[in-house]
């Protein structure tokens, strides 16, 4: 297959973020041996080609082709939400195909999806990237313009599901709260909590596992219903101990090539 020479690639001959990698690992699983981290590796880069390759498939394939690849265990769950006239609000992690998972939300929800994105420095690939997950009905919102977004869709009575992927760092100037992520102290977004708190919107865990190649399947796992009653930050530690119990089960399937853990030891003491 094409991903296995571009694995070669890039992990043999460029060796792409290969000392971040090996250390993210060393560093959650220090009881690991090196053996069994270089092991941990190698599969985690060759699942972070095939991502890759998924993502340049699905630019070509139809909404058949994808339905037969992703799959939701449990979505009557969102019915009484739904029924309520409740939006509601997914949380989950750059893990198995983070680009793939909500598209079948539009399929399998009487809601429709809106993501917030960060745009990509590059304009031409980022409207590459943004044709392709906008073909299957998700729509993918700029973060400054996500929160006036759901403020609308609210004034206007519109019901959605919106989807944050919050497992990477906050911008130094922006950290409000650090926590524990793989056995690590480190600065954790808040973001999606502020705005569940706020509005009162339920939140669910959008787990997804790999079943096998270029096939997932997700499940809903409901982290709070009443988000304004909940004790403050409770909400963002439940999100990350179940996307760090995910990890722990799989690893090779988290995407280990951000620098996760680069402000950890960085905390100031009146934090």
């Amino acid at each position: 297959m094409i991903s296995d020479v571009l694995y070669v690639i890039t992990y043999y001959i460029i060796g792409y973020r290969k000392k971040i990698v090996r250390s993210n690992l060393k560093l959650c699983f220090p009881n690991k041996s090196d053996p069994e981290l270089l092991a941990l590796e190698k599969k985690s880069f060759q699942h972070f080609i095939d991502v890759f390759m998924e993502l340049i498939k699905s630019f070509t394939m139809t909404e058949r082709e994808m339905s037969k690849r992703l799959s939701i265990t449990n979505p009557e769950l969102l019915d009484a939400y739904y029924e309520q006239n409740k939006s509601v609000i997914f949380l989950s992690g750059h893990y198995a195909n983070w680009e793939w998972v909500s598209f079948i939300v539009e399929r399998s929800l009487n809601y429709h999806m809106s993501v917030v994105y960060k745009q990509l420095s590059n304009n031409y690939f980022d409207r590459i990237i943004k044709k392709t997950r906008i073909k299957f009905g998700v729509k993918f919102v700029p973060s400054k313009e996500f929160y006036p977004e759901i403020l609308t869709n609210l004034k206007n009575n519109k019901i959605q599901a919106y989807g944050f992927l919050a497992d990477q760092n906050p911008r130094w100037e922006k950290i409000k709260y650090w926590g524990n992520f793989m056995g690590a102290e480190v600065p954790i977004i808040v973001g999606p909590e502020t705005i569940a708190r706020k509005l009162d919107l339920p939140v669910f865990y959008f787990q997804t596992e790999r079943v096998k190649r270029g096939v997932y399947q997700s499940t809903f796992i409901l982290l709070e219903k009443e988000p304004k009653q909940a004790p403050l930050y409770q909400l963002t530690n439940k999100y990350m101990q179940e996307l760090e119990k995910q990890i722990r089960k799989a690893p090779e399937f988290y995407f280990w090539t951000h620098r996760r853990f680069r402000h950890m030891g960085k905390k100031p003491a009146s934090s």
